[in-house]
């Protein structure tokens, strides 16, 4: 995967990582929770976090006609930190997929 950007920042939000995958543009959001946390990092993006990423994407999408007609992806990186200090890194690929109407 070849990265097109990282950190972008809108009104809407902020994409940690957008890559290009192939002919697929892929929005990567990267979660991290240390050990004494209950849940996984990749469970905290829930519904809400979902469609704050899809409207920051949008907005990118706006600014850079360029991708507009490429297929698109939303990964989630969670990276979980053990109690040794050693780190579980998840990559879920296609994690969720948006409405329609979101974009």
């Amino acid at each position: 995967m070849q990265t097109i950007a990282r950190n972008f920042r809108c009104r809407r939000g902020e994409i940690d990582l957008i890559m290009m995958d192939g002919s697929c543009l892929v929005f990567v959001e990267v979660r991290f929770r240390s050990a004494n946390r209950l849940s996984s990092a990749r469970s905290t993006v829930d519904a809400r976090k979902q469609r704050k990423l899809v409207r920051t994407a949008a907005m990118y999408l706006s600014s850079n006609r360029a991708y507009a007609n490429y297929i698109m992806r939303f990964d989630v990186v969670g990276v979980d930190r053990n109690r040794d200090g050693s780190a579980r890194v998840q990559w879920v690929r296609d994690a969720f997929r948006p409405a329609e109407s979101f974009l």
